[in-house]
């Protein structure tokens, strides 16, 4: 089973149901790498300190508010909880209302809500006491440090938590160029409306979830095979490491240019040894070189 991603209680009147959250939803995005068009390398993300540039392990990465410019109260994940112990473990029922309310636009995500051991009863009475009413249990919970309106809806056997966007995160159409709500203001003819409505009719047909699916996604999985398939891939080669002499020889100039740098003269290398030459080769040297004269050795004095 799907790990959970909270824990916690729905507080219904007096009555309290512990309950685990399970995300209702799979994700079958398209999985595309970026790649550096230079040499194809994949390319990568690091967490890195904005003022050393050196990395940062995940142990050492800590939570902050920016209350001013580069000011910041530092937030444990202790004290998130202590904000408000109630609101981060609990779905807090506000009201009951019929589920043709709520506008699509305001749904988020779907969670399912699971009981948890000793809870069994007390979900089971939640639930067929919201699809006995036909309502939706308006609540809120929170999430990791986000506060979220949410919808309990029974489907099925479950009980299923769909976060909603608050109202102020809805976007009025007051300011959008839309044709005017009227037939007659929208130019619509009592005919054409009346072609719509059978035109709908005719493609009208049960709800059934499973004959919808992905088709682009599947087009570009089978274009990826087609190109695989005629061997247009690009295949990346890992750097080789790099060898402990060629370091050492990187140091030695770096020390070179430090000292250049402080106006010292970097230290002579040591020659390399010259090839030993084969006897023909002395030979043909020798022989080829004319012999310079030698000059005479100077008279030596007498002694006095």
């Amino acid at each position: 089973m799907a790990r959970a991603l909270w824990k916690g209680a729905i507080s219904f009147g007096l009555v309290h149901i512990p309950v685990e959250l399970i995300s209702a939803s799979l994700d079958h995005e398209l999985d595309l790498s970026m790649l550096d068009r230079r040499d194809f390398a994949p390319i990568g993300y690091k967490r890195y300190n904005k003022q050393t540039g050196k990395d940062v392990e995940w142990d050492d990465i800590i939570k902050g508010y920016e209350y001013k410019t580069d000011e910041y109260v530092v937030l444990s994940e202790e004290d998130l909880k202590q904000a408000n112990v109630k609101a981060t473990q609990t779905i807090d029922i506000l009201a009951f209302v019929d589920a043709v309310e709520v506008p699509l636009t305001f749904y988020e995500h779907p969670y399912y809500l699971l009981p948890a051991k000793g809870g069994e009863k007390v979900y089971a009475l939640l639930r067929e006491t919201l699809r006995k009413a036909n309502k939706v249990g308006i609540a809120t919970v929170v999430m990791r440090t986000k506060q979220h309106l949410c919808a309990l809806v029974c489907i099925g056997d479950a009980i299923v938590l769909n976060t909603l966007r608050f109202a102020d995160e809805i976007r009025a159409t007051d300011d959008l160029e839309l044709p005017g709500s009227t037939l007659k203001a929208a130019g619509i003819t009592d005919k054409e409306l009346k072609m719509a409505l059978s035109l709908v009719e005719g493609m009208s047909e049960a709800w059934a979830p499973e004959q919808y699916h992905d088709s682009y996604r599947e087009d570009v999985l089978a274009l990826v095979k087609k190109k695989i398939k005629a061997k247009q891939t690009r295949t990346i080669t890992p750097p080789s490491p790099e060898p402990e002499e060629e370091r050492g020889s990187n140091v030695i100039e770096l020390v070179a240019l430090l000292q250049q740098s402080l106006g010292k003269k970097a230290p002579a290398k040591a020659p390399a040894a010259a090839p030993r030459k084969s006897a023909s080769t002395a030979k043909t040297t020798r022989k080829a070189t004319p012999a310079t004269p030698r000059k005479a050795a100077a008279p030596r004095r007498k002694a006095a």
